[in-house]
């Protein structure tokens, strides 16, 4: 996905026969600037814009002006390092970035065999990036902690997005673009991570070439849950000097790694600069980076103003269950009705009296599958519905993942988007898509455990467990990124749903 997949207005336009001459004159027009883009390096603009040879205005983003309405957790002021941080980047990405002329100029650019050491130059600007293969919720994260390495070592960001996630996202850095061009080297070979073998981080560690003297033009970091000991030393401070002479990385992962930064000397104390409470870095950063587009934005709101806006009190329920096959429906359940009981999250029905006196809810289910929501709908709206004002929806149900499928990722977004408007919040242990819905809310989350047949959990366990705070989990980090001993005052520790994750805990404690 990039500049110039799009034909503009006028090209797409009418079949009337007074615009035969103009439409055959725009095609001619089209023509020559296409067979240019062919002929010339890189282009990056729309048609549109390409045509008149001017850049872009800047988009209105509906979401970014209107979302302080709908998200009702008012978010902590961003720490003054961090704002001035942040204009700094901007200024970065606007010089360096794609719509630069910078950029053209010192970009990979032409057909190369490889990206061996002086290949090409890029003065002062050096880029990372990033290179998604799950889903969107791990998209989120990987994002958010690439843009923080970004910040941390004065790169640029830019992001391999495929077609899959087309028109999801505002464009985050005002007056440019974070989108790699489609002309860029080697872009099918990232698009299906066949650089591992040459350019891969690990590997030249495991060729011991990663303490010589000249340095790749390119570099891969692959930090997937399957890498291996040698792409783990990349979590090492000994082996960012090497890294940080290398002009162009990929990064090629799908987790929340910056517990990991925050583990290195090298950043810790610029990070805890920016952060002084680091309970809330993935808060800021994903309210920074992810504004609904705006077509993705008509969808939000008009789902919310039709079923969620009158009540008095909006729960979530975000239901992920990896296992189906080997997940009872019932264990389930069972969880989720012991937490809400528990913790009074719904009175139970028995509760006549209270229940008279309660506020109007809306209930929104958020999961692949329709029969949590039909049995969530059963218990706490269509039994309830007359004597109380409690209505239970659901805005999509795909029954599975589909990866690859931009209207599966747009049906995705709107998810977690609406359920960051609720005032409650119950998702589902190990949910990346969880995550990133209490991030933006600013909700600290009620984690129902999900039986998983892979990794029982004790019978003493909660059916659920109150988040410490928004921060994601790191499922796979490397072992010597442990505390120790863990969750006794650093600011990385154990995570409430993962026992052997890694998850940034400011000064709580948390399970050993």
């Amino acid at each position: 996905m990039g500049f110039g997949r799009r034909l503009p207005e006028f090209i797409t336009g009418s079949s009337s026969n007074k615009f035969t001459v103009t439409a055959a004159a725009a095609f001619i027009v089209l023509s020559l600037v296409l067979i240019a883009t062919v002929c010339s390096p890189i282009s990056y603009l729309p048609l549109k814009f390409a045509l008149s040879g001017t850049k872009p205005p800047e988009q209105t983003c509906e979401s970014r002006e209107q979302r302080s309405s709908y998200l009702k957790h008012r978010s902590p002021e961003l720490p003054p390092y961090l704002l001035s941080k942040l204009q700094e980047y901007e200024r970065r990405h606007r010089r360096c970035g794609p719509l630069s002329e910078s950029f053209n100029t010192t970009s990979p650019l032409g057909t190369h065999n490889d990206f061996s050491d002086g290949e090409f130059r890029t003065d002062d600007c050096k880029f990372v990036v990033y290179s998604p293969s799950q889903g969107l919720g791990n998209r989120i994260l990987g994002l958010s902690s690439t843009f923080l390495y970004a910040l941390l070592t004065n790169r640029v960001l830019l992001v391999d997005f495929g077609p899959d996630m087309e028109d999801l996202f505002c464009e985050p850095f005002p007056n440019s673009t974070w989108y790699l061009p489609e002309t860029f080297p080697f872009l099918f070979q990232l698009q299906t991570h066949r650089f591992r073998a040459s350019y891969s981080y690990g590997n030249l560690l495991k060729r011991k070439d990663g303490d010589s003297s000249s340095s790749p033009a390119l570099l891969q970091i692959f930090l997937q849950d399957k890498y291996n000991e040698y792409d783990k030393l990349f979590f090492k401070d000994e082996n960012q000097g090497f890294v940080e002479r290398v002009p162009w990385l990929v990064l090629i992962h799908d987790g929340y790694f910056i517990p990991c930064l925050f583990q290195m000397q090298s950043f810790r104390s610029e990070l805890e600069k920016l952060f002084p409470d680091q309970e809330t870095v993935f808060h800021h950063l994903v309210k920074y980076l992810f504004s609904p587009s705006n077509q993705a934005w008509g969808q939000i709101t008009g789902f919310y103003e039709a079923y969620l806006a009158k009540a008095e009190e909006r729960i979530g329920f975000q239901i992920r269950v990896f296992e189906p096959k080997q997940t009872p429906f019932t264990a389930v359940m069972k969880q989720i009705t012991s937490c809400t009981q528990k913790h009074r999250l719904i009175l139970p029905q028995s509760d006549e009296v209270t229940l008279r006196n309660e506020k109007s809810k809306s209930i929104l289910v958020a999961s692949l599958s329709r029969k949590y929501y039909e049995e969530i709908d059963w218990m706490y709206g269509t039994r309830r519905r007359q004597s109380t004002g409690i209505a239970v929806y659901q805005a999509s149900h795909e029954g599975k993942q589909h990866s690859g499928d931009n209207s599966h990722n747009m049906k995705a977004w709107m998810d977690i988007y609406l359920l960051s408007t609720s005032d409650v919040l119950v998702t589902s242990s190990m949910s990346t898509f969880g995550y990133v819905a209490a991030g933006i809310a600013g909700v600290k989350p009620w984690i129902v455990m999900i039986p998983d047949p892979y990794h029982p959990r004790g019978a003493n366990e909660s059916a659920c467990e109150r988040a410490i705070n928004l921060e994601p989990c790191f499922h796979f980090p490397p072992w010597f990124a442990y505390p120790d001993p863990p969750g006794t005052g650093g600011p990385v520790g154990r995570c409430e749903d993962v026992s052997w994750g890694l998850k940034l805990v400011g000064g709580h404690k948390t399970r050993r």
